[in-house]
């Protein structure tokens, strides 16, 4: 039972530290030092946390990274640093709660803590990340602040409660392996459409050619509509969500020259293309500018909506396409009658 609670603790600790590695340290630290909690002998290790200096460093970083944490994009900046830093704090103070454990009990323990702490770390990052693609700090602020209650939380429910602390932890790591495939696509299609709005011009060439439809994305398209009609328009886009359509993946918007009434989304995966429907009959679109990108909205009125998002500097790619179905739903309009 005893090794049991060493490792609850251990991994209480870690996941806890890959949130935020200094307030963990400074909170424990003060805990121990002014004898909020009475340490066990089996964990007798983490006294050296109480000592003046490593309170005293520990608190001046979390005292920097207090504010750092609460400014959009320094957040993702200092998260990125820390990427390294985090795993390797939630493993060796895994390594200090296990105390005198066998070496080899150790170095597993503290690859675990290192991975645990590493996915709480991801979790924390990919979601400022995403944040940022809002311009207000509001969000940011609220994130970091919760986050510091987590773990002063989650810190006095290790030293009271260890066996629920770890239970809580392995819950919350097996949710964010759940979820962190669409964290992952999150954070690259947002990190690609801020480093795109840094280094695309706000009038781009008209000239500068798209990417090429992939061999296999055009394959896999073909096969689903049963086609080998032309293809008459490539628009280059990331999902953003709708019927059908899972968010966050950079691929193209297509039409076959034989169904001017359909688009199709096409993205690469790794375990084969996405390939979806987007009727665009008698759809309303809808154009607006984000802070990172452009937004086109694909739907019938009073309906469900694909949207599409577009670097900020293919305004006029979204602008063109939404011109173009609003020309041709109104021609369809006028043929009707």
């Amino acid at each position: 039972m005893e090794t049991l609670e060493l490792l609850a603790v251990a991994l209480g600790l870690a996941t806890l530290a890959g949130l935020n590695l200094y307030l963990t340290v400074f909170a424990t630290g003060l805990a121990v030092h002014f004898q909020w909690v009475t340490l066990a002998e089996a964990h007798s290790h983490l006294a050296v946390l109480g000592d003046p200096w490593i309170v005293g460093i520990s608190g001046a970083l979390y005292f920097l990274q207090f504010f750092a944490d609460k400014v959009p994009w320094v957040d993702s900046l200092n998260d990125t640093v820390h990427t390294a830093i985090r795993p390797l704090g939630g493993a060796v103070l895994a390594v200090l709660a296990l105390g005198d454990a066998h070496p080899a009990v150790s170095v597993i323990a503290a690859l675990l803590a290192g991975g645990a702490a590493l996915t709480s770390h991801a979790a924390k990052a990919g979601t400022r990340l995403v944040a940022n693609a809002s311009p207000e700090p509001i969000s940011n602020i609220g994130l970091s602040l919760g986050e510091d209650a987590v773990v002063l939380g989650g810190l006095t429910l290790v030293w009271l409660y260890p066996f629920a602390a770890a239970a809580i932890a392995l819950v919350a790591l097996v949710l964010i392996w759940v979820f962190l495939p669409g964290l992952l696509r999150a954070t690259r299609a947002t990190a690609w459409l801020a480093w795109r709005k840094l280094n695309t011009p706000a009038a781009p060439d008209a000239s500068r050619k798209a990417p090429p439809l992939p061999a296999n994305c055009e394959a896999a398209l073909r096969r689903a509509r049963a086609t080998s009609s032309d293809i008459s328009e490539t628009v280059p886009c990331i999902s953003g969500g709708g019927p059908r359509l899972p968010k966050h993946y950079r691929g193209w918007l297509v039409r076959f020259a034989c169904e001017p009434d359909n688009l199709f989304f096409v993205a690469p995966r790794w375990r084969g293309p996405l390939v979806v429907d987007v009727p665009v009959a008698n759809s309303q679109p809808k154009r607006s500018s984000k802070f990172l990108s452009e937004m086109l909205e694909l739907g019938q009125p009073g309906g469900e909506r694909h949207r599409f998002l577009f670097e900020r500097g293919e305004a006029r790619q979204a602008d063109r396409l939404a011109e173009s179905l609003n020309r041709e739903n109104s021609e369809a309009s006028l043929a009707a009658v």
